[in-house]
């Protein structure tokens, strides 16, 4: 696998939405027209993600460029996550609350930025509303699902997030990423569990110690 390739679409996925400039400043994110069902499915998503207060589950993200990556993720929202990718991809990502590390263990190198600066960063805060600084600007269900676009209202240009999500139970089942270049990362989730005991120092970041 040219885990370098797969490496620039994990850190694309998790880069601050205010990746890429603009010549001008852009219009405000255009929201969906809403109906009343259409509303209040969403606020039951509100509510759901509010809810939320652990989250474990193995995931398979899939790139715009055809790699595939598998691994474990541990959520313990407000602010914390962790991606542990499988071998033979080096790379281990990390919320402690408020900075996300992207740790490199090939190159040994680490990366930081504000998770709620990312698109992942709508999964991990305390408060969260799909109003104000975040817009939907796409929303739709069929056959048991739905599926929900949010972008920064100010910046639109630079990237979105889709959330999947089953229905009746509702629960997260995926989201992709959409960069501000067009790169576009999915992520799927198997074997969720929620509302489980996470040990906190998943969420506090050190350098993994090669054991060979």
């Amino acid at each position: 696998m040219r885990t370098w390739l797969l490496a620039i679409s994990i850190i694309a996925a998790m880069l601050p939405w205010a990746a890429a400039p603009t010549a001008q400043a852009a219009e405000a994110a255009m929201p969906v027209p809403l109906s009343e069902k259409d509303r209040a499915d969403i606020a039951r998503i509100e509510d759901y993600l509010n809810g939320l207060k652990t989250l474990r589950a193995g995931f398979i993200q899939v790139a715009s460029n055809g790699t595939v990556a598998e691994g474990k993720l541990y959520l313990h929202r407000p602010g914390k996550i962790r991606f542990e990718y499988d071998p033979p991809v080096p790379i281990l990502i990390v919320s402690s609350g408020l900075i996300l590390y992207y740790y490199d263990k090939e190159l040994d190198q680490t990366t930081q930025v504000f998770v709620n600066a990312t698109p992942i960063g709508v999964l991990t805060k305390e408060n969260l509303s799909f109003s104000n600084e975040i817009t939907v600007s796409h929303f739709a269900r069929d056959a048991g699902t739905l599926r929900l676009t949010v972008q920064q209202t100010d910046e639109p240009d630079e990237g979105a997030i889709t959330l999947v999500f089953s229905d009746r139970p509702l629960a997260l089942r995926k989201w992709t990423v959409l960069d501000a270049q067009g790169t576009q990362t999915t992520v799927a989730l198997n074997n969720v569990e929620t509302g489980i005991n996470l040990d906190p120092g998943l969420f506090k970041f050190t350098v993994p110690v090669d054991q060979n």
